[in-house]
């Protein structure tokens, strides 16, 4: 077997892992989230109030394992395939639970969320077209070569002192305002910790080839590391998660965690080099596309917006497009005409009542404030 055939192999083994990881992950929220639902229906202190009763719950369990199996798979998916293919594919995650939990936790989702999950199915498609396929890594000896390239050592100085300043500096003093400081910790550190994954996932690899990287020193030292930044990304993800709203938080970190990964990988890896202009623009588009679809499906979740009330919606946009378009060419009093699309109306000084039809529809529209009544005389 040539080594076209040998690097096309691994390439669809690694595919394969990270496509079925996403599936796992995305499907362990709602086994997890049906396990906790059945506790609260019996009563049982929730986990939200300090309970741990979700420990004797097996869908609970049965979500943990299909977690833990995804993230296995992700884990070995790293050491087939490029970190440019795999990472983005984690967004599937997001589309899988998003559509699985509108079946079986009646969540509903909306129209934002359908095309936000057609766009990540197509994004994920067209980076699997034009994803590298070469595997510029194959050992631990390669990988200790590519480890002391000037081009990521600069980078990874870059990347250490910018996380320095960010825990140091930025994060005391703008943590609390700015979702950006604990979302680029997370990103920044994480682009090392897949770097470290690439590497241990290449080391497991020569392991079962009957290699002995267990007396590799680089071996340990990428596991080491691969601690230390899980710890510091768990750290910070949770302090954003805490103090902003999943909705903003899941987005902006996917954006910034792939790119830095795409980044890193380019650097060390040196995957993109053997790509073509119009593959480097497909994988660029794709990604893109994603993030379009990722932001969707967050962004308007709560927004209650069906193919059913579109018609209603361009209605009401297009009156109270004529409504602002008559408000701003009149020049004398308020037009008594009304609109059930109006904006709320203020009382100012020398200015008389609104009529009685006027009132009404402001009422009904839970204007901001309280109008006078009809019967009410104004002073002036």
């Amino acid at each position: 077997m040539d080594l076209d055939a040998v690097n096309r192999f691994d390439f669809y083994i690694g595919l394969s892992l990270a496509v079925s990881s996403s599936i796992f992950i995305g499907g362990s929220f709602i086994l997890k989230k049906k396990g906790l639902l059945r506790l609260a229906k019996r009563g049982s202190t929730r986990a939200g109030q300090g309970g741990y009763a979700y420990l004797k719950e097996w869908l609970w369990w049965a979500g943990l394992i299909s977690m833990g199996g995804g993230e296995a798979a992700n884990f070995a998916a790293y050491a087939f395939a490029p970190a440019t293919l795999v990472t983005p594919l984690g967004a599937l995650s997001v589309l899988v639970s998003a559509v699985l939990s509108s079946y079986f936790l009646n969540e509903r989702l909306n129209v934002h969320g359908k095309v936000g999950c057609l766009l990540c199915i197509l994004g994920s498609t067209v980076m699997v077209l034009h994803a590298p396929q070469e595997e510029e890594v194959a050992s631990l000896d390669v990988m200790a070569e590519k480890l002391k390239d000037p081009g990521f050592i600069v980078f990874a100085v870059c990347i250490v002192v910018s996380s320095l300043i960010l825990i140091l500096v930025a994060a005391p003093r703008y943590g609390q305002k700015n979702v950006l400081v604990y979302i680029l910790i997370c990103s920044l550190i994480g682009s090392l910790s897949v770097s470290c994954v690439k590497g241990l996932g290449i080391g497991i690899k020569e392991l079962f080839s009957g290699k002995a990287v267990l007396k590799e020193p680089l071996f340990w030292a990428l596991l080491v590391l691969l601690v230390a930044c899980v710890s510091l990304q768990i750290n910070y993800l949770n302090k954003a998660l805490d103090i902003f709203n999943t909705s903003i938080v899941t987005p902006i970190y996917y954006v910034f965690f792939t790119t830095s990964v795409m980044s890193c990988s380019a650097i060390l890896f040196r995957e993109w080099f053997r790509m073509t202009a119009d593959n480097a623009v497909g994988t660029v588009s794709g990604f893109l596309t994603i993030i379009l679809g990722i932001f969707l499906l967050h962004a308007f979740k709560d927004i209650t917006f069906s193919w059913d009330t579109l018609p209603l919606f361009l209605h009401q946009d297009q009156r109270g497009s004529t409504l602002a378009q008559d408000q701003r060419g009149s020049t004398g009093a308020q037009d008594q005409r009304g609109s059930t699309w109006a904006q709320s109306y203020t009382a100012l000084a020398n200015q008389e009542i609104p009529t009685d039809e006027y009132v009404q529809s402001s009422r009904i529209r839970g204007a901001k404030g309280n109008l006078p009544d009809k019967n009410t005389a104004v002073t002036t």
